[in-house]
């Protein structure tokens, strides 16, 4: 895996709205290599407030909130 994959993964992970599932179909990897890769290429304490912030949370899962949203788009990006 490139940096630049790297990074766009970690940048997808600290999204509210992007889902676990989205980062898979994109890169292929599931949510607990997701939450691996965050955990080796974060600051110990930024990884722990990453990971408060997602448990539980609706929004990461699409099975919890309709698979309506699984494309992932950037808002920096034109619509």
């Amino acid at each position: 895996m490139t940096e630049s994959d790297i990074s766009r993964i970690i940048e997808m992970a600290w999204e509210d709205r992007t889902a676990f599932e989205a980062i898979e179909a994109q890169f292929g990897i599931n949510e607990s290599a997701v939450i691996d890769l965050m955990r080796r290429h974060m600051k110990p304490s930024s990884f722990r407030m990453w990971r408060k912030r997602m448990a539980g949370r609706v929004t990461k899962h699409a099975a919890l909130r309709g698979a309506v949203h699984l494309r992932h788009r950037a808002s920096h990006t034109r619509q």
